[in-house]
């Protein structure tokens, strides 16, 4: 099993890496993209499938040798979980509460629906980078760092 976990490790930061620059990418270019919130729940389902099988070596007498891995393996849970809420917050930080949306012409609520995705993006996307970090750092702690 430790194997499959050094395996969903390195999963974990290359589908990170690249749902978040294909991220910072769309966000630089303010143009939606339809494929960076796929990539993007991958690479979430490749974290949350790394700390299950950390727990689960934990729970089998498998320990780390260097206790900062924990603090670096659950991380990348911790940030997603912070930059969804984020996330599910900018909304209300572009539309001002007295605004009524549905009162305003399609080219206005165009504008601010784009402006809302763009800073979701850009919230996830750096979420999705600093998971890479976190990842690489408790592969260093691990001692199996390529």
């Amino acid at each position: 099993m430790a194997d499959v976990h050094l395996v969903v490790g390195v999963f974990v930061m290359v589908s990170n890496l690249v749902a978040g620059l294909w991220g910072v990418g769309a966000w630089i270019a303010q143009r939606p993209s339809v494929w960076f919130w796929y990539l993007l729940r991958v690479a979430q389902g490749s974290v949350i499938a790394q700390v299950i099988l950390g727990a689960l070596l934990l729970i089998s007498g498998r320990e780390a040798a260097d206790g900062l891995h924990y603090m670096y393996g659950v991380a990348p849970l911790v940030v997603n979980l912070f930059a969804e809420g984020m996330r599910a917050g900018a909304a209300q930080r572009e539309l001002p509460e007295e605004v009524d949306f549905k009162a305003l012409g399609a080219g206005e609520q165009r504008t601010i629906a784009l402006r809302i995705v763009r800073r979701e993006t850009g919230i996830m996307a750096l979420a999705a980078l600093l998971i890479v970090a976190f990842a690489v750092r408790a592969a260093q702690v691990s001692g199996h760092m390529f």
